[in-house]
């Protein structure tokens, strides 16, 4: 195996992966960012999306999140996620009610601070569908 670096994906209830890997792609907000053995000290907000994990120059896991923060470091990248979902375990039809339900709240919501709460569930919502698209 190549030079590898330390992998966690981390959600709110449990360390959902942790292993050595060679290449990651993560969500950032600014765009999604590469990550490799060496890389530069970083931190970033995570939006809702994938989390992709390369191994010998294969595709190895792939997993939604619905956003969190990145620490990189030449040694480790750890993803603090709000909530995390091995993609081959998304239930599209919960995916699409729930974003159903985003919809529905975001047009009763009655004030700007619940407007705000039920946009950003809308946003990982419709990201949660084009992950099982």
């Amino acid at each position: 195996m190549a030079d590898t670096f330390q992998f966690e994906l981390v959600a709110p209830e449990k360390l959902i992966y942790s292993d050595d890997t060679e290449f990651v792609v993560v969500p950032g907000a600014e765009g999604d960012f590469g990550v490799l053995p060496g890389h530069a000290l970083l931190l970033s907000t995570v939006r809702a999306g994938i989390i992709e994990i390369h191994e010998n120059d294969k595709l190895k896991d792939r997993f939604f999140v619905a956003g969190g923060f990145a620490e990189v470091t030449p040694e480790r990248c750890t993803v603090l996620s709000t909530e995390s979902i091995k993609l081959d375990e998304i239930d599209e039809n919960a995916a699409r009610e729930r974003l159903d339900l985003a919809e529905r709240d975001l047009n009763n919501a009655s004030s700007e601070a619940e407007r705000e709460k039920c946009e950003k569930a809308l946003e990982v919502a419709q990201a949660l569908v084009t992950a099982c698209s």
